[in-house]
């Protein structure tokens, strides 16, 4: 439970009618005496292996560091336990590769949980490129952007991993490249070529990078992956992320749509409410569960793992100072 969006996820849960919350496992006993007090957890365990070995699970709900992600999703599929993980999948391109693989053997269902699928805006820009408003993608940006995960009030048993470039992987560059990565996954798959670029340009402290930047190239678009986690002030409410296509731009304002057409005036969309069972990840996620269906949009497998491996290029490269050329699956 070391990952702090694990909290607003068990307000979820525990307003599903049909869900019981029965366990949950820490290694640290304050988390477990949250969980407890709370939410009405019953029993907490100090490891997940004595969880699993005690309790009768359906689901287990993973929050812990990007890198425990595969150890964890493993565990479970030899049980026949259904997982849905947090964000980003995991540390490593070889931790991904192992999640899905024991997801795929197991037959269970796995779901990554990206906040930004549960954002109404978020939704409204999704459909209206899958309808195709603005014709063949081009160009797609997104920046992701804060003060830094102990500036903002992070809990320390959740910055302090953050900070750890072997349990998060990297830096801003994992925790927060990570969802434009999931974006262009998600509408155009692997790139050909990535370049990254990372620095500590403001903290005085230690930490992997406190900003980054990975280009990806497509054959007929680029698109872009900003993070930092020195931005004093709130991003303004302009066009993020935005995707400019042959027909015009979608971008995301706050909670409006921004719709731009050759010829046209800039049309302003409210976001329509959240409807179920799309209005949060143990939602959305017990209903594919029920229904045998797959997890599809920016919390499928495939596409968060293909996420992990345009993260993956592009902290070789800002490693390196080389474009990283990605082999395409035949």
């Amino acid at each position: 439970m070391v990952h702090d969006h694990v909290w607003g996820d068990l307000k979820h849960w525990a307003k599903l009618p049909n869900v019981e919350l029965v366990a949950a496992a820490d290694i640290n006993a304050p988390l477990r005496e949250r969980a407890q007090s709370q939410y009405g957890v019953a029993r907490t365990y100090s490891s997940l292996q004595e969880m699993l070995d005690k309790e009768d699970l359906d689901i287990v709900h993973a929050a812990a560091e990007n890198n425990a992600g595969a150890q964890i999703v493993e565990a479970c599929a030899e049980r026949g336990i259904h997982v849905i993980s947090e964000k980003p999948m995991a540390a490593t391109r070889a931790q991904a590769d192992r999640m899905l693989e024991a997801a795929t053997k197991a037959g269970i269902s796995l779901m990554i949980n990206w906040p930004t699928a549960w954002n109404p805006a978020f939704q409204e820009w999704k459909r209206r490129i899958d309808r195709g408003d603005i014709g063949t993608i081009n160009y797609l940006k997104y920046r992701s952007a804060h003060n830094g995960p102990k500036e903002i009030g992070c809990d320390p048993y959740f910055w302090e991993w953050l900070y750890d470039a072997e349990k998060n992987g990297a830096g801003a560059l994992m925790d927060y490249c990570c969802y434009a990565a999931d974006i262009a996954a998600l509408f155009l798959g692997l790139p050909d070529a990535v370049t990254g670029m990372r620095g500590v340009l403001v903290k005085d402290y230690p930490l992997p990078d406190d900003n980054a930047i990975i280009v990806m190239k497509y054959p007929h678009a680029f698109a872009v992956a900003e993070a930092s986690w020195s931005q004093v002030v709130p991003s303004a409410e302009s066009s993020n992320p935005v995707a400019y296509g042959t027909g015009g731009s979608l971008a995301v304002s706050g909670k409006n749509v921004i719709w731009q057409r050759p010829g046209e005036e800039t049309e302003v969309i409210p976001a329509p409410e959240l409807v179920a069972p799309y209005r949060n990840g143990p939602e959305y996620f017990l209903h594919c569960v029920e229904n045998g269906l797959p997890i599809e949009g920016f919390c499928s497998p495939k596409v968060s793992r293909d996420a992990q491996e345009i993260l993956a290029a592009g902290l070789l490269s800002a490693d390196t100072g080389q474009t990283v050329t990605i082999k395409h699956p035949e």
